[in-house]
């Protein structure tokens, strides 16, 4: 059968426009020019195709042939990904570096999967078993913390007449299923399209929290298993280091990270950290639950603008299986940028600030696809897709048009500031600005699991911040000696929040992880340090000597008491009491 091919008639930068592509449809995956580029279509008008390619696209020009596929821009879904390094596109940048060396040579076209390697495949399934689309026929132990499941592929569903058990490749049959009327097999391998979310049962609501060992999230402003996220900040604010505490630490069992347009730089020290990360649950290297993609700054555009596809459709084949998954886009404003410039070179009329009309739908389509669900197969297993979001908003601009279309979307907003960076407060997360849709969701499970006032105690704390900031703005104009001592308590309470509480460091062997206990036990006894002292100064005890407590140190450090040593948290108690009571007695005797 003769190649079906188009011509080149225009070239602009990573934009191609080529005739003779009738039959072709949106989003199909065309091969550009004689290296056979990589490209997607995303326009079609007659048999007059824009496409956009995902390599650099010097020495192609006017007269070139295209040939189209007819098939979507899809990724490979099997054994094989966890540990993977992929680039937008999921080409595996470990193997491409084996064999043509440090830079990415055009054309190149290396499967997702390797081919070669072989896994075992047990069954879990037996011949005579009715299955349809998403009944998990069998596992894979892929990595010591993650076990993939095989699953039926969409479009198939009947009885299976042959499983086997033993070592395959992904390529290799390990089953047949008998359908309505015909016999098909089934390989460990699925494919699916990118921008098409995989389908489930039902939604669910989300109910439980996702725990990040973060105390400034976790207390304040946490996010819910399935839920969404976005940490906006300038640069220089800390959003890597987030990033890194939220892969080592949050309560997910698949890491999914995109590096979507960073700097080669920032990326790098991706790429060297990870594998360098210890699973705190297991001691196992972190990447052996992890799958990475990098898509740098000085890769091609369009295929920044695939990359967070290929993400998240990956996360969501792990969801299907069952796991809590979380995924982390750096910097979705990059994603942005690149639809910036692609909807420019098509000549489409431009929205805010120059972005595309289409920007905001773009952007909820993919916080959409997060979300808690009844996965698809016989059983009523459940997984969830927790999605976060940094963006990089021009001089820290939260006006910007990609952190306002991405706020209407998600429900937790974690602000960072540039000048808490400075000041070398870490996180660097505002808890003025920030907020949480999820804590009246999680308020339950937090009550059940952790104790029965816990939000009540947040809910304290942030009203003492409040007013400590009202406080700033009368001590600028009118001194801190003005103040009551009442007022002048309040500031001393809630320095020890920000500094003793929300203040952590993320390097530090002990403060780098807070469980939710500690986090109860630590705001618990600030704010009884608080309620003391207040009784106390009603008793006539001056501020002054309260401010020079010397159990004030002993609040400071005990962010470093170790996790199975809480009881030391309570004992403090004791030493308030018995600090505070010697200043009562003090001013009976005057």
């Amino acid at each position: 059968m003769k190649e079906t091919k188009g011509t080149i008639v225009k070239v602009s930068g990573p934009l191609v426009v080529a005739n003779g592509m009738a039959g072709s449809k949106m989003y199909d995956v065309v091969r550009v020019g004689d290296q056979k580029l990589i490209g997607e279509v995303i326009r079609l008008e007659g048999d007059l195709a824009s496409i956009q390619v995902y390599e650099e696209t010097g020495g192609i020009g006017p007269g070139d042939p295209v040939y189209p596929t007819f098939e979507p821009l899809s990724v490979e879904l099997g054994p094989g990904l966890i540990q993977a390094i992929y680039d937008g596109i999921q080409r595996p940048l470990n193997i491409i570096r084996e064999q043509v060396g440090d830079y990415i040579t055009r054309g190149i076209d290396i499967p997702g999967l390797d081919r070669k390697k072989r896994w075992h495949f047990k069954p879990e399934k037996k011949a005579g078993d009715k299955v349809k689309l998403g009944s998990v026929i069998g596992s894979v132990p892929e990595t010591e913390l993650v076990t993939q499941k095989i699953m039926v592929p969409p479009g198939i569903s009947g009885e299976i007449v042959e499983i086997k058990e033993g070592d395959f490749t992904v390529t290799e049959p390990i089953a047949r299923i008998k359908t309505d009327d015909e016999e098909k097999e089934i390989y460990m391998m699925q494919r699916w399209p990118v921008r098409r979310a995989r389908p489930y049962q039902a939604k669910l609501p989300v109910s439980q929290p996702l725990p990040t060992g973060q105390r400034v999230i976790d207390t304040f402003f946490p996010i819910a298993k399935g839920g969404t996220a976005c940490v906006p900040g300038p640069f220089g604010s800390g959003k890597t280091v987030i990033q890194h505490q939220f892969a080592k630490w949050s309560d997910a069992d698949i890491i999914i990270f995109i590096g979507c347009g960073e700097r080669g730089n920032e990326m790098t020290d991706v790429l060297l950290e990870f594998p360098k990360l210890t699973d705190p649950k297991s001691g196992q290297p972190l990447m052996k639950r992890t799958v990475l993609i990098a898509n740098t700054s000085n890769m091609p555009v369009a295929a920044r603008e695939a990359s967070v596809y290929t993400g998240i459709t990956i996360a969501e084949y792990f969801r299907d299986m069952g796991f809590s998954v979380a995924l982390q886009a750096d910097s979705t404003s990059r994603w942005a940028e690149a639809m910036r410039e692609i909807s420019g070179r098509l000549e489409e009329m431009p929205g805010e600030e120059g972005y595309p009309a289409y920007l905001s739908a773009r952007i909820a389509e993919f916080y959409e696809r997060a979300g808690s669900v009844r996965t698809l197969g016989d059983s009523d297993k459940t997984g969830s897709l927790s999605v976060i979001g940094s963006i990089s908003p021009p001089g820290g601009d939260l006006s910007d048009a990609v952190v306002q279309a991405t706020l209407r979307v998600v429900k937790v907003f974690w602000s960072l500031e540039d000048k808490l960076a400075f000041a070398r407060h870490f996180p660097a997360i505002s808890w003025l600005n920030s907020y949480s849709l999820y804590t009246d969701t999680v308020k339950d499970f937090f009550a059940e699991k952790v104790a029965k006032d816990f939000f009540d105690q947040a809910k304290a704390a942030m009203l003492l911040l409040e007013k400590e900031a009202e406080l700033e703005e009368i001590i600028r104009l009118v001194g801190k000696d003005s103040l009551s001592p009442s007022d002048r308590l309040i500031l001393e309470v809630a320095r020890s929040i920000r500094e003793d509480f929300l203040h952590q460091n993320a390097f530090h062997e002990i403060d780098t992880y807070t469980s939710l206990s500690k986090q109860s036990a630590m705001l618990d006894l600030i704010l009884y340090f608080y309620e003391k002292a207040k009784d106390t100064m009603e008793k006539g005890a001056d501020i002054t000597d309260i401010e020079k407590l010397a159990v004030l140190e002993r609040i400071a450090r005990m962010k470093y008491i170790p996790e199975n040593e809480l009881e030391k948290i309570k004992k403090i108690k004791g030493e308030i009491d018995s600090e505070l009571s010697k200043l009562t007695q003090t001013e009976e005797v005057k």
